[in-house]
Formats: C-alpha cells, sequence, structure tokens
C-alpha cells in the first residue's frame, strides 16, 4: 500500500464495515462454525485493469488477521473475462462476512481504472495528461483518487487545501478575474499554483495578464483551444475541461493543450462485475 494513506485506509474499510455488519451477520453466524475453514477464488467476469487489490487485503485482515490473501495478479494488470485475480484461505465466517465490502471496493476501483486506461490510451500519442476532478464519492476519495493513477491518469487536486482552483463564482465574488487572482496571490503560499476557469477568449487574456499558473478552458469550442494554445504561446499551462468523452478526447488533445479533466472518470464510474466463489472442500 505504498501508493496510500495506510491509517486513511485502515479507518476508511473499519468504517465500511461497520455499516455493513452492524450488531452481526446473523446468516454467515448462523450457517457457519467458529473454526470453519475454507478457501475462496475472486474473479473477474468482464476485462478490466484491476484495482483495489490493496484495500480488499485490508478488509479480510481487519475481520480475521490471520486469513491469506494470495493476488493472483498485478495492482493495473489488464485482466480477460473469468480471470482469477486472488484467492483466500482461512475462517470461512470472515471470508463471508467480508465479501460484498471487498468486492463493492475492487469493483467501483477496477472500474475507475478502467476507464481511465481508455482516456490515456486514447491520446498516448500526444502530449497531455489525463487528469480527474474532485466529483468522487463521499469519503471515498483517496481510492477513487488512487484508481485513477493505477489506470495511468494524474490527479487534480486532492482537495480544497493543495491547490489554488478560481473558479466562475470566486471571480463573481471577488468582482473580477484579474482581482480574484491578486486576492490569491496575496494569501497562498507561493509554492502553491493559481489556476482560473475563462469561457471565452476574453477572459482567457484577462487570466493571462493576471500571470495565472494554469488556465482551464470551461467547455469551450476546439477552435476556440487552438486559439487559446496560439495566444498563450506557453506563457501559462492550459487545461481542457468539460464536455469530455471517449469520442472527442482525441480532438482535445490535437489543440495542444497541456491536460485534459474528465470528471466522468470519477463520477460516473460503471463497476466491473466481479465475484467470490467459495471453493469446495
Amino acid at each position: 500500500m505504498n501508493d496510500l494513506n495506510a491509517l486513511a485506509v485502515r479507518e476508511l474499510v473499519e468504517r465500511a464495515l461497520r455499516e455493513d455488519i452492524g450488531a452481526g451477520d446473523v446468516t454467515t453466524e448462523a450457517i457457519c462454525g467458529p473454526d470453519q475453514m475454507g478457501r475462496a477464488v475472486i474473479r473477474a467476469k468482464e476485462p478490466c485493469v484491476v484495482a483495489g487489490l490493496p484495500i480488499v487485503q485490508a478488509v479480510f485482515a481487519a475481520l480475521d488477521a490471520q486469513i491469506q490473501f494470495m493476488p493472483r495478479v498485478r495492482e493495473g494488470d489488464q485482466l480477460f473475462a473469468g480471470q482469477a485475480l486472488a484467492e483466500l484461505e482461512g475462517r470461512l465466517r470472515a471470508i463471508l462476512t467480508g465479501e460484498r465490502t471487498a468486492l463493492n471496493i475492487l469493483q467501483r476501483l477496477s472500474g475507475i481504472a478502467t476507464l481511465t486506461a481508455r482516456y490515456v490510451e486514447a491520446v498516448r500519442d500526444f502530449p497531455v495528461k489525463i487528469l480527474d476532478t474532485r466529483k468522487t464519492a463521499p469519503g471515498l476519495r483517496i481510492l477513487d483518487k488512487y484508481a485513477v493513477r493505477v489506470g495511468g491518469g494524474q490527479n487534480h487536486r486532492l482537495g480544497l487545501y493543495d491547490g489554488v482552483l478560481i473558479k466562475t463564482n470566486h471571480i463573481r465574488a471577488a468582482g473580477g478575474i484579474a482581482k480574484a487572482i491578486e486576492r490569491a496571490r496575496r494569501s497562498v503560499p507561493p509554492t502553491l499554483k493559481i489556476e482560473v476557469e475563462v469561457k471565452n477568449l476574453h477572459e482567457l487574456q484577462e487570466a493571462l495578464e493576471a500571470r495565472a499558473d494554469i488556465i482551464m478552458l470551461d467547455n469551450m469550442a476546439l477552435e476556440e483551444m487552438r486559439e487559446a494554445v496560439k495566444i498563450v504561446g506557453g506563457r501559462a499551462l492550459l487545461e481542457a475541461s468539460g464536455g469530455v468523452t471517449l469520442e472527442n478526447v482525441r480532438q482535445i488533445a490535437a489543440t495542444g493543450v497541456d491536460f485534459i479533466s474528465v470528471g466522468a472518470l470519477t463520477h460516473s464510474v460503471k463497476a466491473i462485475d466481479m465475484h467470490l466463489e467459495v471453493l469446495a472442500p
């Protein structure tokens, strides 16, 4: 779990298990003896990029430290339908009680990694980076953004604390782009980049004159983006945002922008179909 905060993951896993188990897994406790041992396998039922194996291991370890979790693939591997990705051995109560929590996390994160990998592959011959956004599931941001990295994308801000992004409502509150950038520059450490959202070429020029470090081109047409790249001429980094799909992402990359942010990576993710099967003795 080198790429994740172990304490944060443990807290998230414990919270998820408490939510599911409550006062106890009445079905499993009725059917399985406390020391009944068994084996199980987790399989992908459709092609995917796998993400979340370390978190799945943490789920079962939280229930029973003696559970043996044996990955059969590596994080970020491309799997085929029916492929086994992990096996478990130990007390069946822990395996069955943790099944749904583990699968929920694994299916979601693998869905994010799979979609991210498709976007990254679509623009691999352009010098552009695919970014995520803060449109993540509440309470799951560190996992959602981790899955984006597994899929080959890059994280935008992790939260409101690690980057300045001046959006339309901030601009209105400040009374203009230049005033908003000036206030931000006076208030934040010089190590934080200042990014501002613009909706047209006039606002782009304002942001450029105010020395924004990064300028977000919000829902601009392709021709506007191409013109924006010419106007900026490398004096600021440019991020395309809004309305990005797998069908148009190559066209956007071809305009010459530096980054393309895709909210759909995390806010509209389709979970990968997977299942856990207890093996016959």
